[in-house]
């Protein structure tokens, strides 16, 4: 079962369960994932690396709407954006750790013999594949600078 067949399934349950807040977070994500199957000149079908993409770039919208509300001492929408991202979290893979990028960023840096800030292009090029959708990308951004500022 795809990863579209399995949020249209859950979506069901959680309809006959009268789970509000898992019911509406699935549609958000199904409509997402529908604008993105018909964005640009032809419909096209997504596979499940493009899904979790979408999914990837709805969790980021939840964290920094976490953020916004939080500093303006709107914890109400804050919670609220929180467990729409608990939600979303469900159908991301598992997130990568800070020493796992680490890790990943060091092979990438010997396996391009990159060096400076000339070199971020070529070690985000390789790396991009090995952590889509396992961690976000300004953190990893910011750690592949730090590595080569070394």
């Amino acid at each position: 079962m795809g990863l579209k067949e399995k949020l249209q399934t859950d979506l069901t349950d959680a309809i006959r369960a009268r789970d509000e807040v898992k019911s509406g977070t699935i549609r958000m994500l199904l409509a997402a994932i529908t604008n993105e199957e018909v964005a640009g000149k032809a419909a096209k079908v997504l596979v499940d690396a493009e899904i979790i993409t979408v999914l990837s770039r709805e969790a980021k919208k939840r964290r920094e709407a976490v953020e916004a509300y939080t500093q303006a001492k709107r914890d109400d929408l804050a919670n609220k954006e929180k467990a729409e991202a608990a939600v979303i979290a469900l159908y991301l893979p598992e997130q990568l750790s800070e020493a796992d990028i680490k890790k990943l960023i060091t092979e990438a840096i010997t396996e391009t013999n990159a060096s400076g800030p000339a070199g971020m292009g070529l070690v985000m090029k390789v790396l991009q594949p090995k952590i889509a959708g396992k961690a976000d990308g300004g953190l990893v951004s910011a750690l592949v600078k730090a590595a080569l500022a070394q």
